[in-house]
């Protein structure tokens, strides 16, 4: 009899309690021996879309120096192919329509004159869980170096890692009171307390260490309201600073500047136990974990997008766009804006404006880096008594 398959964040959980209590999960090991960062946000090469936090973890946790992984049809769909033997790496994800092949009265399926099945997309009422591997950019073929595609990122974005890290800072309009020999969050003031700059290493870990606790004051009850008040070193306190811990990672994956686990080092063996005793807290801690980096991360989209209000988002042929665990290929695009998309397996469907498959590529062209959405059951309300977070 086969042992009964464990769920995607059970199998996390156990492999990140024991990298925790190792000293060698990616939360651990910041930067590399050459001073770059250890982990950098994974992102969909083809499409430039990221994943979840879950997912990010889940990808991290494998140990490749290359951020680039992709399904083995978006893969083939790019002209490359899997390599032999290479295995891939299990995600969830939020599915919410299928392509079916269109059938006739008695099940026979309908086949154009091109030769191929026509299909037709079931929007789903409510999300179903999804399940794909992905594999690393290492373990694909032929694929185009590593170094050529962060040049092209980095010629893409007009400011360095520690502008954008300022950027963020600055645009959070958060309350920052520099001054003492601590880093904290006071929720009772709403105000971060940060030592002086010159207290720290370098500019780099000063960042870091404000990025950390603009992650707790996402917490206040006129944001993000998550359950703040255990006591200092307690299991609740914990809690937080482990979203916050993540929230951090993602963050400064993304800016590509790292975080700084040093202080925090003291919390592992409570996460670790935290882990094994209830698995399911990883998925919920990631899942709050992607909702402050979603909102810390959106502050300077959503202004730039304010700033372009008014550029209309549309179709052009060649697009490939990602969406429900798929790519689509624009084929054609029509005067009465309908368009003929293909999607990674081949199939071949026309797409109105009315149809809802139309409105939801037009929202995943228009933003292609949000993470993937993530499911998560409701969070525990946790008390305890402490203002002072994240010291």
């Amino acid at each position: 009899m086969s042992k009964q398959f464990k769920p995607l964040f059970e199998q996390l959980a156990e492999k990140l309690s024991a990298e925790l209590r190792a000293g060698t999960s990616p939360l651990q090991k910041p930067i590399k021996e050459n001073g770059m960062p250890a982990f950098v946000t994974p992102i969909n090469p083809i499409t430039g879309k990221g994943y979840s936090a879950l997912n990010t973890i889940a990808l991290a946790l494998k140990g490749h120096d290359d951020p680039r992984w992709m399904s083995a049809e978006a893969a083939r769909y790019a002209g490359n192919y899997v390599k032999e033997d290479a295995k891939g790496t299990l995600i969830n994800f939020p599915k919410t329509s299928d392509i079916q092949a269109i059938r006739t009265p008695d099940g026979a399926k309908v086949v154009g004159e091109d030769g191929k099945t026509q299909t037709r997309t079931v929007e789903f009422a409510k999300p179903e869980k999804g399940v794909a591997f992905l594999f690393n950019a290492e373990q694909i073929k032929d694929f185009p170096p590593l170094e050529d595609f962060l040049k092209k990122q980095q010629e893409a974005q007009p400011l360095t890692p520690i502008e954008r890290a300022e950027k963020l800072i600055a645009d959070s309009k958060a309350v920052i009171v520099h001054g003492g020999q601590e880093a904290f969050y006071d929720k009772a003031k709403d105000e971060i307390h940060l030592p002086e700059k010159d207290q720290f290493e370098n500019e780099t870990k000063y960042l870091q260490a404000a990025i950390h606790q603009l992650a707790h004051w996402t917490g206040h009850e006129s944001r993000q309201k998550r359950p703040m008040e255990g006591r200092f070193g307690s299991q609740e306190y914990g809690r937080e600073e482990f979203r916050a811990a993540i929230a951090s990672m993602l963050i400064g994956g993304e800016l590509k500047i790292g975080h700084n686990f040093g202080p925090h080092a003291a919390y592992a063996t409570n996460w670790a136990k935290t882990l094994k005793d209830d698995p399911y807290e990883l998925s919920k801690a990631a899942y709050d974990a992607q909702r402050i980096a979603s909102m810390l991360l959106g502050v300077g989209k959503k202004k730039e997008i304010k700033e372009g209000a008014g550029v209309e988002v549309g179709f052009k042929k060649g697009d490939q766009i990602a969406y429900s665990d798929t790519t689509y290929k624009v084929l054609e695009t029509y005067k009465n804006k309908n368009i003929k998309v293909e999607d990674a397996n081949g199939g071949r469907i026309n797409v109105k404006p009315t149809d809802v498959l139309y409105k939801s590529l037009l929202e995943a062209k228009a933003n292609p880096m949000e993470p993937e959405m993530v499911i998560s059951e409701e969070q525990e309300q946790e008390q305890g008594q402490t203002n002072k977070i994240g010291r």
